[in-house]
């Protein structure tokens, strides 16, 4: 199957035989929870510690309502959708939770995963790294190109495009992004920046100072600007009468003479080449033979 034109089509043709791991599960069963493993494909890099505490008090309370969707691997379970749901289950203490089990071939399993992935990426809650990361796997491990990935994902190229720019950036600016610290428009921003210091110097001004987007713009695009060197400041025109007067000087003293102007004041400069040639316009200038 030619994976990108099976994604144009929508998530439904990548598995046409299996049901979608989002329906309404029809029957459950309980296992124990150490019987399941964590989603390989899960794009979630970082949980929130606080509102997966807070899903682990409701868990306590009311239970799990929706299964958790596996696929069964030997004696242990494979967490296809619900690895949130499993690891609030783990902290409110539950030794076993409602599972709904797959069974699929190994090729129909591989397909349901690569969508797993996908719905996961659909969802508005996961911060920019994470979607960067799990386009990513997209590519490396499905071989899918951006243009595949955004139909899959219901979005336009340039956007994934823009996501998989964020993981040029160096590791500690990733996590800024990733906490919200710095957004998208921002590291976007940054990223035109050509070395890693001038990107960390920017970045810790956005948090710093609390710059907008706009403003960061700018100052990458005065950092961008070709630097115009300094040029010598144009000759001062002299007037006829002092220019003629300059003549007159140089011919009497036999060296260059300069008569500067400031309005109706100014000084008369005389350049010499040697101790001897001061003496002489010294002389010259004393009246002395």
């Amino acid at each position: 199957m030619k994976k990108g034109k099976a994604l144009g089509k929508g998530l439904s043709a990548l598995i046409p035989d299996v049901a979608p791991v989002t329906a309404e599960p029809t029957s459950s069963s309980e296992v124990s929870i150490d019987l399941l493993t964590p989603n390989t494909y899960q794009p979630r890099i970082s949980f929130d510690e606080e509102r997966l505490a807070d899903l682990a008090q409701s868990i306590r309370v009311s239970g799990i309502i929706q299964p958790i969707v596996v696929r069964r691997e030997g004696e242990r379970f494979h967490i296809i959708a619900g690895e949130r749901r499993w690891r609030a289950a783990k902290l409110a203490g539950l030794t076993t939770v409602p599972v709904v089990v797959k069974d699929l071939a190994a090729s129909q399993g591989q397909t349901l995963l690569e969508l797993a992935l996908i719905e996961n990426l659909q969802r508005e809650n996961l911060n920019p790294i994470d979607q960067a990361l799990g386009f990513r796997r997209l590519a490396d491990e499905f071989q899918l190109t951006q243009d595949a990935i955004a139909a899959a994902v219901h979005k336009d190229r340039a956007t994934v495009a823009n996501f998989l720019r964020l993981l040029r950036l160096p590791e500690d600016l990733r996590g800024l992004v990733a906490s919200g610290a710095v957004s998208m428009g921002h590291a976007r921003a940054i990223l035109s920046l050509p070395t890693e210091a001038e990107q960390r110097a920017l970045a810790r001004a956005v948090v710093d100072e609390q710059l907008s987007v706009r403003e960061v713009e700018a100052r990458v695009k005065s950092a961008l600007a070709p630097k115009v060197p300094a040029t010598a400041a144009p000759p001062e025109k002299v007037d006829v009468h002092t220019r003629a007067a300059e003549d007159r000087l140089k011919l009497k003293l036999g060296t260059r003479v300069r008569i500067v102007r400031r309005g109706t004041k100014g000084r008369i400069e005389i350049d010499f080449g040697s101790e001897h040639e001061l003496i002489r316009i010294f002389d010259q200038l004393a009246g002395e033979d």
